[in-house]
């Protein structure tokens, strides 16, 4: 039997003495995804950083075809034909899609000509490869997350990368492009490539996982046959407990009509009479593919790219919303789908992101009253249960669940009536996706109104009491909890009638 592509055994690592990895052994043979699953702060993330080189271990032995590697770095990894995909795709945003893949592949030197035909070329029969129709003479600036996640996987294609790390490349995909990403994996599968996986989505995870290996707590728990493993088995090794209810969805009192959108249009946008009411103690949910004007209506309401056409009502009367400022003003709260670069500042303490878009309550005479804010700030870290030693610690160094928690206080301590959440769930574990819908059902049981945008469907279906569908800029349709399915969600959201 052939050597695995790669192979890392004991691998112990710690952090200003945190033990983030304790023995971990791990192996990849060729032709496989192998699938890295566990909740936010199990190891995953250390692990793979210590197989692509950016992170030493203190102990343990990595191999490659069997080889022992003795010091590795980045650059000896990606010699040894390892690469990584993160899920914050590295590109160089004020330059072009080919010479981003360019930079990656192309050899060094000052001196040297550049054939840009050649070049461009070479760019777009990678990107091909990858499944997707991106031009190459885009700056990757304005590129969408998904479709810079496709650059870097063609960068991986032109390497000719043996081990090829996906983390979580579906975070931010609709379903078609998901298809499409599992269809170039099968193409790395039939040349002899493996495919590490690491996902939250278990869905995902039992239709291309070969082999499944759990992380917990920076152990592993076990590997196993990827067919031999069902959802609730895999949940119960992940976090030790199992979990009664990802959805936890329940009835609650509805209310009267908290905010209604009369036609509103944005041509910047691409919006275009888009009409909607929510009510309160409702979770309205917004599905949809990516670039259907999802996330743009969001934008548009609160105020960031204001409507040029329609109505927006609140409570009843007719409202301006020209900045984020006067959205917040009407009782408008919006947490973005990028938590890191627009959702938290991780360089700032806790304490400062959850006051940082109420800071007249902690604040007289125009100076931040620092004893109000860490105060008020811990009141909201025990209501959502953060995990983080102090309400001083920096944003950057909590898991993406908790990031993501800090991001909802920041805008529930401007005491909202409307709560626009944009992939409250997105990139979290299991377990932390169970706290913030738990957290979600609370909230809509307390009167406010709530409108989730999501992409994952069963997200949508199990928390939603409405389900309004978006495509190319407008509505597509409208569903009640009790007839939406999948399969309807789907038909509108390819513009098709039911």
């Amino acid at each position: 039997m052939p050597a695995p592509l790669l192979e890392a055994s004991g691998i112990t690592k710690s952090f200003a003495g945190v033990r983030a990895l304790r023995g971990v052994s791990f192996e990849l043979r060729g032709g496989e995804v192998h699938a890295l699953i566990g909740e936010n702060g199990a190891g995953k993330s250390t692990l793979i950083k210590v197989m692509a080189g950016a992170v030493t271990a203190d102990a343990g032995t990595l191999r490659v075809s069997g080889e022992v590697v003795p010091r590795n770095d980045p650059a000896m990894a990606r010699a040894l034909g390892i690469a990584v995909i993160y899920q914050q795709p590295a590109l160089f945003p004020h330059l072009t899609v080919a010479e981003n893949i360019a930079l990656a592949l192309e050899p060094g030197g000052i001196w040297r000509t550049v054939d840009w035909r050649a070049r461009e070329r070479r760019a777009k029969e990678l990107i091909d490869r990858a499944g997707a129709t991106i031009q190459v003479d885009r700056l990757v600036s304005t590129l969408s997350m998904p479709e810079q996640q496709v650059v870097e996987i063609a960068k991986a294609i032109g390497a000719e990368a043996k081990v090829v790390i996906m983390d979580e490349p579906t975070a931010s995909l609709t379903e078609t492009e998901v298809s499409s990403l599992f269809r170039v994996i099968g193409a790395l599968k039939n040349v002899g490539a493996g495919v590490i996986y690491i996902s939250h989505r278990l869905e995902e995870i039992s239709a291309i996982a070969d082999r499944i290996t759990v992380l917990r707590d920076g152990e592993s728990i076990g590997t196993c046959e990827a067919s031999a493993v069902g959802r609730e088995q895999l949940i119960a090794m992940m976090v030790g407990r199992e979990v009664a209810a990802v959805y936890p969805k329940r009835a609650v009192p509805i209310g009267e009509v908290a905010m209604e959108l009369r036609g509103v249009g944005n041509r910047g946008a691409g919006l275009r009479g888009v009409s909607l009411h929510v009510r309160q103690g409702e979770i309205f949910g917004i599905a949809g593919l990516v670039g259907s004007g999802r996330t743009q209506l969001a934008e548009t309401v609160f105020g960031l790219t204001p409507a040029d056409s329609g109505e927006i009502v609140l409570d009843g009367a007719v409202v301006g919303i020209e900045s984020p400022a006067d959205a917040i003003a009407c009782g408008i709260g919006y947490v973005p789908e990028d938590r890191r670069q627009h959702g938290v500042v991780l360089e700032l303490p806790i304490a400062a992101n959850v006051t940082l878009s109420s800071l007249d309550a902690v604040s007289s005479f125009g100076m931040i009253d620092r004893g109000a804010e860490r105060a008020l700030a811990q009141r909201y870290v025990e209501r959502l249960r953060v995990k983080t030693p102090s309400v001083d610690a920096t944003a950057g160094t909590l898991s993406g669940g908790n990031q993501q928690k800090v991001a909802l206080a920041r805008w529930l301590a401007t005491k909202p009536k409307v709560l626009i959440l944009d992939e409250p769930t997105q990139g979290v574990d299991v377990g932390s996706k169970a706290e913030i819908h738990g957290i979600m059902m609370d909230l809509a049981a307390g009167g406010m109104a709530i409108v989730m945008i999501s992409s994952e469907l069963p997200e949508v279906l199990g928390m939603s009491d409405r389900i309004l569908v978006m495509h190319a800029g407008t509505v597509a349709g409208e569903l009640t909890r009790a007839e939406a399915t999948q399969e309807k969600i789907l038909t509108l959201a390819l513009g098709h009638a039911l």
